[in-house]
Order: C-alpha cells, then structure tokens, then sequence
C-alpha cells in the first residue's frame, strides 16, 4: 500500500522536463553520433554522451523550456 501511495504522488508532481527539453535532448545526442556537436570555448567535437545530455538541457534552459536548473560542481561550491 505504501509504494502504490508514492506513486500517486509522484504524478501529482508533475513532469521535471518538458516536451521541448526532450527534443533539444535527443537533437543533441544525434548531432554527437553523426560527430557535429561540438562543445563550448575549445569547438571540440564532444565524445560522452552525458556531455550531450547536458548541452541539449542548457540549450532547453537558454530557450526557456521546462527543465530544473542545473545542479552546482563541486568547484563552484567551494568558491
């Protein structure tokens, strides 16, 4: 009864990411599988998947799409 009580309460929350977030995602990472994605200052043509992932969610962020922001690294936390 209790798991079937969190469950509930998960869809009342709502979604975390938005229709537009999901595009600019999946946008990103066939851009890195076809090798055109490429990442900020350096053009670098981006290797990892997870930097995909996070590109196509800043991308979402900059255009305003629902998407929680980012989290803070570990070296920005200590300044």
């Amino acid at each position: 009864m209790a798991a079937k009580k969190k469950t509930v309460a998960k869809k009342k929350a709502g979604k975390r990411y938005g229709a537009s977030a999901s595009k600019k995602v999946g946008r990103a990472i066939h851009e890195m599988k076809r090798g055109a994605l490429k990442s900020g200052r350096s053009g670098r043509s981006v290797k990892s998947r997870k930097q995909a992932i996070a590109i196509g969610l800043s991308e979402a962020r900059a255009a305003g799409g629902k998407v929680p922001p980012a989290t803070k690294t570990k070296s920005a936390k200590k300044r």
